[in-house]
């Protein structure tokens, strides 16, 4: 898939605010700090797309891109630690779920997750309520750049270990670097397999 354009449309802070559109919409969450705004600006091709911020727990609301006038790309806040108050985050994670659960047009959710850091029990958990939930989803293994090969297979092993001890098979995989440019063409090529798919009507949330 070649970007041809991609812009922001609005920020929302709740389900009833997110655009009426039937367009496929593939949405970005992770852990706080897990390079989501960088990857979104690689996958892009636009340096400043989404704001990237040392400070955890920026992205604050479901922020919609329109990608190639076909496609919305949807950056969802992120779960873990941030610097704001227990009501607030119960908000946040509210509004996300009502997102994740209940919107019709959602093609799939990338799940991000920093391959330098060990199995977390908030992406697991996480993951197992997609799957539970019937939500389609792949993983994406972020910041590659910035570990050894070895230690990159180890790590993707690791976390195959752990989910198909409750999982019958994996999600669909992505390594990537914000760097580099690792994984762009991959994760891409699949927005394009999945949007043909969705509009011929094979995806069903129900």
């Amino acid at each position: 898939m070649l970007i041809h354009s991609a812009a922001f449309v609005k920020s929302c802070p709740s389900l009833k605010e997110c655009p009426h559109s039937s367009i496929p919409e593939f949405a970005f969450i992770g852990r706080s700090n897990v390079g989501k705004s960088s990857l979104i600006n690689m996958l892009t091709g636009r340096k400043s797309l989404a704001k990237i911020s040392v400070q955890p727990g920026k992205t604050r609301t479901m922020n919609y891109f329109l990608v190639n006038d076909k496609w919305h790309l949807v950056d969802l806040p992120g779960y873990g630690y941030a610097k704001v108050s227990a009501s607030q985050r119960e908000k946040w994670i509210k509004a996300t779920n009502n997102y994740i659960l209940k919107r019709e047009n959602l093609a799939l959710l990338f799940v991000l997750i920093d391959i330098r850091i060990k199995p977390q029990k908030s992406d697991l958990e996480f993951m197992e309520m997609l799957g539970n939930s019937q939500v389609p989803f792949a993983r994406i293994f972020t910041k590659c750049d910035k570990i050894s090969k070895a230690a990159e297979k180890k790590a993707v092993e690791e976390y195959d270990r752990i989910m198909l001890s409750a999982w019958e098979s994996l999600p669909v995989t992505f390594l990537s670097s914000a760097t580099n440019g690792k994984g762009r063409a991959e994760i891409l090529a699949f927005i394009q397999e999945t949007i043909n798919i969705f509009s011929n009507g094979q995806i069903n949330r129900e």
